[in-house]
């Protein structure tokens, strides 16, 4: 028991002895350098050392100073415990010549100098190094809103441990990824790279020339290294940094004699996507027509494409929904897309001509404007037209001048009178005809069994136009015992057509729309109360 706390005591004795500085070592993972190339600069200390020990300023100098990443590590043999702070340091040489990495000093202890040759930059084949990127433009000119895609290509002919690809830096312009990163492999000069390629968008919005500091690399790449005092080597990780060259563009302004919305494509495409099923272009009133437009341009921002503006003539109602914006990357080209679908909904019949639409645009290669053209297309539209909803009689009704007044009490005895004798033969007729009676009230009560007017308010309320305009093909169709549309709905009454008007704006409308029940179960009672009295005509009896 006494050895062991004198063991202790002496083992907290001689610590401080046991843990200090005794060596600090700095060395290179290659010498000579390339100029602006970075290496890595090692340094070790045998002890336990704070990270900010290192003072890297005095390489400021001579070297751009990159990322410094520290580690620390322990081991112990037969109760002797040794530790060990390493330092990384990512330096590239601004100069070429020979350079000298100053000594450090820490804790009293002092390292020693290296002697660094740094050859010129481009004297080294690239193929030659385990790292190194490249950036090009699709084009050296362009004009101001036009696509122009920067290719970023790193090479790898070592394992990649971790890294990032910075973008592309420039004043005045707009820079964005497009597409996925590519992974491949390329032969330069024998030697096998890994390729990861990425593409950049820059659309400038200012004419000049625009400086582009080239895409950079950040990263830990594994290199073998060799095992010291042995033959065999091991993987290590070694932090790596690489920069394209940067490189200029010159953009011009809209050309003066441009016309329209300022659009520049390298290709420009309008197409119309109509059913297939009719060749001859006739439609039937009330039946939903689905016409899509589709932009394509080749190296253009789909947000660029302008919005198509339908016009449709009288007769025709369009309900365009959102229109659909993409752009993707096919064979190292941007190709934007833009896409319109809207429901034209014919009111009239007749024959109709939908205008052309014709989309202007800049070819930058002719250096003239071009236009992308939809042709016009001629319908025909058959049926009858619903009656128009906006001269039902009855509302002039009030608005009688005083010199018709005096005959409104005589038309009223004279209805009355004629209510009385309808009165007096119904109910001769119920009388004598008790069955037929029986049999028509059996048949409205199946109707009303079937589908009643609470289901069409429920559908209203929960605003399913769908549900409604079904219900009620179905509440009609059971009255007149036939299958029937809208637009012989709509021909009932004026109220009925202002109605259904108005459910199909509901469906066919790319904003939400609330469905008027009020409107549309008012209309139902009326119309089922006419239609009511038709049925049942024993005024018809006192026709001669």
């Amino acid at each position: 028991m006494v050895n062991r706390i004198v063991f202790a005591l002496l083992t907290i004795l001689f610590t401080g002895q046991v843990f200090a500085v005794s060596q600090i070592q700095a060395t290179v993972d290659r010498n000579p350098v390339m100029q602006g190339e970075y290496f890595v600069l090692n340094v070790t200390a045998d002890a336990d050392l704070n990270a900010g020990s290192l003072d890297t300023s005095v390489l400021l100098k001579d070297f751009v100073v990159g990322r410094t990443s520290v580690g620390r590590s322990t081991k112990m043999v037969n109760f002797d415990t040794t530790k060990e702070t390493r330092w990384q340091v990512l330096l590239s040489a601004k100069n070429a010549g020979t350079v000298t990495i100053p000594p450090f000093t820490m804790e009293g202890v002092t390292s020693n100098p290296i002697t660094l040759t740094v050859a010129k930059a481009g004297s080294q084949p690239q193929q030659m190094r385990n790292l190194f990127i490249e950036g090009e433009l699709s084009t050296q000119e362009a004009y101001v809103g036009q696509l122009v895609t920067y290719q970023v290509k790193l090479f790898l002919a070592a394992e990649l441990q971790r890294g990032v690809i910075s973008s592309p830096e420039i004043s005045g312009a707009e820079i964005k990824q497009i597409g996925e990163d590519k992974d491949s492999v390329e032969i330069v000069d024998g030697r096998r790279f890994r390729v990861i390629e990425r593409t950049y968008s820059i659309i400038a919005d200012t004419p000049g020339t625009l400086a582009i500091k080239g895409a950079g690399f950040s990263g830990d790449i594994l290199v073998e290294a060799p095992r010291r005092g042995g033959m065999f080597g091991f993987n290590e990780s070694r932090p790596m940094q690489a920069t394209a060259e940067n490189t200029q563009i010159v953009i011009n302004p809209i050309p003066q004699q441009y016309q329209g919305d300022w659009l520049v494509s390298d290709l420009l495409i309008a197409k119309e996507v109509w059913p297939e099923e009719n060749d001859n272009n006739a439609f039937e009133i009330g039946t939903p027509i689905t016409r899509t437009i589709n932009i394509v341009a080749s190296n253009a921002d789909s947000n660029s494409l302008p919005d198509i503006k339908i016009t449709m003539p009288e007769g025709l109602k369009a309900y365009p929904e959102k229109p659909v914006r993409q752009t993707v990357v096919r064979e190292n080209q941007v190709i934007a897309q833009y896409s319109l679908t809207t429901a034209i909904v014919p009111t009239q019949p007749g024959t109709f001509t939908l205008p052309e639409i014709s989309v202007p645009w800049w070819n930058p290669h002719l250096r003239q404007q071009q236009y992308a053209t939809i042709p016009a297309r001629t319908v025909t539209i058959t049926g009858s037209a619903p009656i128009n909803p906006v001269q039902p009689t009855v509302v002039e009704q009030p608005q009688a001048t005083s010199s018709t007044a005096g005959l409104w009490p005589w038309l009223t005895l004279l209805f009355a009178t004629l209510w009385l004798i309808t009165l007096a033969l119904w109910l001769t007729a119920r009388r004598q005809k008790p069955s037929q009676i029986v049999d028509t009230t059996s048949v409205q009560s199946a109707v009303k069994t079937a589908i009643s007017l609470q289901d069409i308010e429920d559908a209203c309320d929960n605003n399913d136009v769908s549900k409604v305009i079904a219900l009620l093909q179905k509440w009609y169709g059971a009255q007149f015992n036939k299958p029937i549309n809208l637009s012989a709905i709509a021909k009932l009454s004026p109220e009925l057509s202002a109605a259904i008007e108005q459910l199909q704006q509901a469906k066919y409308s790319q904003n939400s729309v609330v469905i008027d029940k009020q409107k549309l179960i008012n209309a139902i009672k009326k119309t089922q109360l006419n239609q009511t009295q038709s049925d049942v005509s024993p005024l018809s009896s006192l026709n001669p």
